[in-house]
């Protein structure tokens, strides 16, 4: 059988990175705490690549109870030091600390629009960008939606979330459909993956990216 063609960046010789970009990559998010997940996850990849932080995310979810904002907010000192001991994860002590700074954003941001949800996607109007990228080349580090939600994220007290770790954010959550014009999914895209409010609604600097982000 014939394979479907994908996008450049795809790595086939990793079976858990191929499986992201077929199965998750650039498919809506509306849970919640997905959506926490991400944030978390876009945020350690700064400076890495997103390889690396996708073959510890079991691990990531546990040492961050199951991403659970509310719970991760509660994070105090005791956790901060149990984290950085953690080989499982990146042991980055400014990241985990922004981790747990953005749970209790995040958690105010949910009460101000009733779901962290509502809030993101109405960055791109409640309806994803849908690019035309033909090649690597033509992936921007991050676009005006990226640079204007990244402003008031900063706003807000987020922290290690500027315009390009945003902009990977939204196509990993499927508000930017980035897969290339070759590729099988850009043409039939995921269901999206709801939340409880019931809503409908990264190529980086690096070929290792999905925005394919890799610093910020």
């Amino acid at each position: 059988m014939k394979s479907p063609v994908r996008c450049p960046w795809s790595t086939f010789d990793d079976p858990l990175y191929l499986a992201y970009h077929d199965n998750e990559w650039g498919v809506p998010v509306h849970d919640d705490r997905v959506i926490f997940e991400f944030l978390v996850l876009e945020a350690f990849q700064a400076g890495l690549s997103w390889r690396t932080v996708l073959h510890k995310r079991k691990n990531f979810r546990r040492a961050f109870a199951g991403f659970d904002p509310r719970k991760v907010a509660r994070f105090g000192k005791r956790e901060v030091r149990r984290l950085m001991k953690d080989t499982g994860i990146v042991r980055n002590r400014a990241k985990i600390e922004a981790s747990i700074t953005n749970a209790k954003q995040f958690l105010k941001v949910q009460k101000e629009f009733g779901a962290f949800d509502r809030y993101m996607w109405s960055w791109v109007a409640g309806k994803p960008i849908r690019h035309q990228w033909r090649s690597l080349k033509d992936y921007p580090p991050f676009i005006a939606e990226a640079e204007a939600w990244a402003k008031d994220l900063k706003a807000r007290g987020f922290k290690f979330l500027g315009p390009t770790v945003v902009y990977a954010h939204m196509q990993a959550t499927g508000m930017v459909n980035d897969h290339a014009v070759s590729c099988f999914r850009h043409r039939r895209p995921a269901g999206a993956r709801r939340g409880a409010t019931g809503r409908l609604g990264r190529v980086a600097r690096s070929t290792d990216s999905r925005n394919i982000s890799l610093t910020d």
